[in-house]
């Protein structure tokens, strides 16, 4: 569910980012979103996407990365989009201008890991997930959700064992009056899975 935050949290300017795409719709990362497949949805909540489409809320997704340990299956499951003000977006970027018509959306996405080697060092799970607002990607801000309220710093996750579960963010400036805001997961070089939260 798409949840507005009036507070997402507190950051110092020093600590928030750089702004890494252009406004909606910057380049390729390790997410590419560029194509869809016509997977049908599964009722279930707990039910999974046997390769990249649309899921349903609740619904996860099974994934492999490439990880320093070796190869690992996540179960992936986009829980929650929370949108926040422009104000608070003006907070986050170094040139106002940057957040006119903008608000930080933040992407909560929970990680099990379900096979492959126990992790001794950081994760590069949520490197697949990027944020789109009706049909276009929004503008990365690297780091900012790090110590959002319900969210894991990947960093500090460093001994990670089969069957245990993180949840990691990611914040995207998306345009502020978006109807739709979509969470994007994709192994490299794959197709995506798509979680959609209407903006009511």
């Amino acid at each position: 569910m798409l949840r507005h935050n009036s507070a997402l949290r507190a950051i110092a300017p020093a600590a928030v980012l750089a702004l890494t795409l252009s406004a909606c719709g910057g380049g390729d990362d390790a997410g590419a979103d560029a194509k869809k497949s016509s997977q049908p949805k599964a009722t279930a909540s707990q039910s999974k996407a046997a390769s990249g489409g649309e899921l349903a809320t609740g619904e996860s997704a099974t994934g492999k990365v490439e990880e320093e340990d070796g190869k690992v299956t996540y179960e992936i499951t986009a829980q929650k989009v929370d949108l926040g003000t422009e104000a608070e977006a003006e907070k986050l970027v170094q040139d106002k201008a940057d957040a006119k018509g903008m608000a930080l959306a933040v992407a909560h996405v929970k990680y099990t890991h379900k096979a492959g080697p126990a992790l001794t060092s950081d994760s590069d799970a949520g490197d697949g997930t990027t944020i789109w607002a009706d049909g276009q990607r929004g503008t990365l801000l690297l780091g900012s959700a790090d110590d959002a309220p319900g969210c894991e710093d990947p960093y500090d996750v460093t001994s990670w064992k089969s069957g245990e579960s993180h949840v990691f963010c990611e914040s995207y400036l998306v345009p502020s009056n978006a109807k739709s805001l979509e969470v994007h997961w994709s192994e490299e070089d794959g197709e995506p899975y798509i979680w959609k939260f209407p903006n009511e």
